[in-house]
């Protein structure tokens, strides 16, 4: 196991982050944790115990996984394995509905002191290493949030701010007030990303790295439709039966499988560890964060941390799996001759 500088901080992570999205016995109450979640705390146990020895030190959930159930277990494993607390990188999220009522989610300040508090509570602890904003508000002024969250940073309940899902010119924004305000600035983005879904690289990428700031890919296996149990003669009955998400360009996502089973033959490995492989052998990219139900799912996706893919292989994915011509990327490279600062 490698570890990573997080954003433009000093606090190392692991370049593999265990997801809790698994973590809690039902969906109750939001439907799309019953096609996710399901382990019981003997076996959150378990999973964490496995990703410790492995040397995972970066835990990853939310307020809304599994209505709070998720950061309930995660705070009672570390507890019951005895964990120090300086030896557990703890992230979780705020943003999504956690109420009936009109202020129970978004970016508002209200919110923003409500939902820490919440927070710490079920994890048990008495900071959050990183605290993110999970989506888009399209209402909350920035600088309230902003202000929000610097607030949390003075006062030690929050180490270190990040934010997921967000676009481009978002993040630079907030990166511009949080800099002219002297607030705690957004180290971390928390993005989907895979080898069938490089869109990030347009502009959100070269972003990331002008300014430093980390990216944590949530679903590198593009919803397990990259874990080499589908192809394009059929689906199989996993999760994407039930719960066909993240959306995916499917002919583009099967090219690049078959392009994986060939690699992944050649290195002896899994068509699921060579596409999170392929994820990790990305400068740009600090923590890949992957989940799992069971100790033979996390075992694989482990052992992704020993693929080493050479520059043949690395060619031949980014061939099979290359965006389409956008602009106004096409004219930069025209305007360029070609010769754009390299973003991959």
């Amino acid at each position: 196991m490698r570890y990573n500088q997080l954003g433009n901080t000093g606090l190392q992570v692991s370049e593999l982050c265990l997801g809790t999205m698994t973590f809690g016995e039902t969906g109750e109450g939001n439907p799309m944790w019953g096609a996710i979640a399901g382990l019981d705390q003997p076996g959150v146990d378990a999973i964490v115990t496995r990703a410790i020895d492995a040397g995972i030190n970066f835990f990853d959930t939310a307020n809304i996984y599994s209505n709070g159930v998720s950061e309930e277990m995660l705070g009672r494993a570390l507890k019951n394995l005895g964990t120090k607390r300086t030896d557990a990188v703890i992230a979780t999220k705020f943003f999504g509905l956690m109420g009936a009522g009109p202020n129970d989610r978004g970016g508002s300040r209200g919110h923003i002191m409500d939902s820490v508090d919440a927070s710490l509570t079920r994890l048990g602890i008495d900071h959050i290493d990183l605290y993110q904003m999970h989506g888009t508000d399209q209402v909350t002024p920035v600088d309230e949030t902003l202000r929000a969250l610097d607030d949390l940073v003075s006062s030690g309940k929050v180490r270190y701010i990040g934010v997921s899902n967000w676009m481009a010119w978002k993040i630079a924004k907030a990166l511009g007030r949080s800099e002219a305000k002297g607030y705690a600035r957004f180290e971390t983005l928390q993005a989907y990303y895979t080898i069938a879904g490089r869109d990030l690289e347009r502009d959100i990428v070269p972003l990331l790295q002008s300014e430093k700031v980390g990216l944590m890919v949530w679903s590198p296996l593009a919803g397990g439709l990259l874990s080499g149990k589908y192809d394009r003669n059929g689906d199989s009955a996993g999760r994407r039966a039930s719960f066909d998400f993240p959306p995916v360009d499917k002919d583009r996502a099967y090219e690049c499988i078959d392009a994986m089973r060939v690699v992944a033959d050649a290195h002896g490995s899994t068509v699921a560890q060579v596409a999170l492989a392929y994820i990790l052998h990305k400068p740009f990219v600090t923590t890949v964060i992957i989940g799992a139900k069971r100790i033979e799912q996390l075992e694989d996706n482990l052992k992704a941390v020993d693929v080493r893919l050479t520059t043949e292989d690395m060619a031949t994915l980014d061939a099979v799996s290359a965006l389409p011509p956008e602009y106004p990327g096409w004219m930069v490279d025209f305007q360029n001759g070609g010769a754009r600062p390299e973003s991959r």
